[in-house]
């Protein structure tokens, strides 16, 4: 992190002096001023953060979005809290998920029998697809 100048004179004439609480801290050669500066935190991407809520949405589990990509199942806890995601409840469907390329899922698709009776949706993950489908329990 690039530390333009001292917060409390505005000079950029500073000298490193220590680390307090596992952060630089900073001494201001004009001013004689000891700062510190905050960490920033690791920023995931909006991207992930849409197809986190979307497939959240779609029916998958914390764990199953967590598993396919890569992010913490406690952060989409997180972002479903803050932007307060209400997922609709239909305990007659249940939803299923095939990771697939182009090619395989045209062969997918090109059976019929496979979306038979079903719901089907498809969304973009990174240079494959994700298939999700949503079939009656069978009682």
């Amino acid at each position: 992190m690039k530390i333009e100048a001292c917060p409390n004179c505005g000079s950029d004439k500073k000298i490193k002096s220590g680390v307090v609480n596992n952060r630089q801290r900073y001494k201001c050669k004009a001013c004689n001023y000891f700062f510190s500066v905050n960490k920033i935190g690791k920023k995931i991407d909006d991207y992930y953060v849409n197809k986190s809520l979307q497939l959240y949405l779609e029916g998958l589990t914390y764990r199953e979005i967590e598993r396919i990509l890569g992010i913490s199942h406690v952060s989409i806890m997180n972002w479903v809290k803050k932007y307060n995601i209400k997922r609709p409840y239909n305990s007659n469907y249940h939803p299923t998920y095939k990771i697939l390329n182009a090619i395989e899922l045209g062969e997918y698709f090109s059976n019929s029998e496979n979306i038979r009776g079903a719901g089907v949706i498809v969304t973009e993950l990174g240079d494959k697809f994700m298939l999700i489908k949503w079939e009656r329990f069978k009682y």
